[in-house]
């Protein structure tokens, strides 16, 4: 963070100043975990439903923090606001306007958001100090305290701007003022909370209404909304995606092993890509991120070699774990009916190519409103469509596929209960591990390479 005092601070967001001076200087960022305090940084104590962060004030200071953000008055030093998440907006985007020479990067979408994020970070960072957030951090906190970890010396930032209703993504970009919009794609996720598709693309489309004349709109052709909001934005409109017309485009794409390869083709010429992150969807988020490159006049050689040694950096998002010849895909972080394809064809290629059979453990979709029943039907008739060998639905019965020959479908309300299967898994077979977040599936998948890593040590003491 740039170097602001505490009545500075004050002034930006219209607080009151208790227990430290005015004078004092505030040079770390904020904070809101108090067991992971930032010495010299500054406490948010955020109020939830079932935490309120003001109870853990104290233990902030005591772990090093300068001073505390809150709503209600307390004890230790403070700057007390009549709302915590707009006051950080509002110093967030004060921090912003300073760092003329900062260049902002705002991706959205329904899918790919994470991903895209850290193979853009991951190119910038080879030309100069990036700051991106760790994960998927794309809320009314996260944009925020990822700007305002920026400094001086920082080059780029790249912020996700997720949304639950219209209008996030507009205040957001308020704050965040990026040069570079990005939006991947309008699909289903959220379409519960928001209603329709079109609600969606609405929302989404809230990021290149609020860009400039000077400013470049990156947007996905892999939908039929997202091309359209090129007619909603003055901006500079690069568009990217895997057929001919794309500004920014993959020719000659092959997956071997599950990995993409293709001719990265660009205005700037053609350069050999090979992706190191497994998908098959992969192509579309490294297209974006190199479009968001080209956009900041990044040379086509260092984009292509950055592709080519990007590595997942955010957890549970396609992480590949090989145990003694068994492949597990733990994607089990977010679920939605675009990333559920996107995962069983990665699951279907994998398997065909390494000659086991696959296994699709798949939990609930959340959000989905009025078409749960039909998107999750519909999963389940692609993997029979896919031929995966084994599809394994916990915990939602939705999952009701059409006669399949060849996949075997299994039901089960709790994870512990699938954990029968695990004894029928052989070397070569590949397992997929996906569902939202808040199914938490990411324990099965580490329960089967607890079990697999188990019965490999038993088999080899038995020799």
């Amino acid at each position: 963070m740039i170097p602001l005092s505490v009545g500075k601070i004050a002034e930006i967001c219209g607080g009151e100043i208790f227990g430290i001076e005015p004078e004092a200087i505030i040079f770390e960022n904020f904070f809101f975990d108090s067991r992971s305090a930032i010495k010299g940084g500054i406490f948010i104590a955020l109020k939830g439903e079932s935490i309120d962060g003001h109870e853990y004030v104290d233990q902030a200071i005591l772990n090093g923090a300068e001073l505390a953000l809150v709503s209600s008055s307390v004890s230790a030093p403070s700057i007390k606001v009549v709302n915590v998440l707009e006051s950080l907006g509002k110093i967030a985007k004060y921090v912003r306007i300073q760092l003329k020479n900062l260049k902002v990067i705002a991706i959205t979408g329904s899918q790919g958001k994470t991903t895209t994020k850290d193979l853009l970070a991951h190119i910038l960072g080879a030309v100069g100090e990036t700051i991106s957030p760790i994960g998927s951090y794309n809320n009314e906190l996260g944009a925020p305290l990822t700007l305002l970890s920026c400094t001086p010396n920082t080059k780029f930032c790249v912020v996700e701007m997720g949304a639950r209703k219209i209008g996030d993504i507009a205040k957001l970009s308020e704050i965040a003022k990026p040069n570079v919009g990005v939006v991947l794609k309008v699909g289903n996720a959220h379409v519960g909370e928001f209603g329709s598709r079109e609600n969606i693309a609405i929302a989404k489309g809230e990021l290149v209404v609020e860009l400039s004349a000077n400013d470049f709109a990156v947007l996905g052709t892999y939908d039929e909304y997202t091309p359209k909001m090129a007619g909603t934005t003055s901006a500079k409109v690069l568009t990217f995606g895997e057929n001919g017309k794309a500004d920014i485009r993959a020719a000659d794409v092959e997956y071997r092993e599950g990995y993409a390869h293709f001719d990265l083709v660009t205005p700037q010429g053609r350069e050999a890509v090979g992706l190191r992150i497994v998908g098959m969807h992969q192509v579309a988020n490294a297209l974006a991120a190199a479009a968001a490159a080209t956009a900041l006049n990044i040379p086509i050689e260092v984009i292509a070699s950055a592709l080519s040694t990007a590595e997942m950096t955010s957890k549970w998002r396609m992480d590949i774990n090989e145990i003694n010849g068994l492949l597990i895909i733990n994607d089990a972080y977010n679920a939605n009916p675009e990333s559920m394809l996107a995962a069983l064809r990665t699951l279907a290629l994998l398997s065909q190519d390494r000659g086991g059979r696959s296994w699709a453990f798949l939990g609930k979709m959340h959000e989905l409103g009025d078409e749960s029943e039909r998107d999750h039907a519909e999963v389940a008739d692609a993997a029979a469509a896919l031929d995966i060998d084994h599809f394994v639905a916990i915990g939602n019965s939705d999952y009701r596929a059409i006669d399949s020959m060849e996949m075997v479908t299994h039901y089960y309300a709790q994870q512990s209960e699938a954990q029968e299967l695990f004894s029928h898994f052989e070397v070569g077979d590949v397992i997929l591990v996906k569902a939202s977040r808040a199914e938490h599936l990411e324990i099965i998948a580490t329960e089967i390479a607890k079990f697999w890593s188990a019965k490999i040590i038993e088999s080899e003491e038995m020799q």
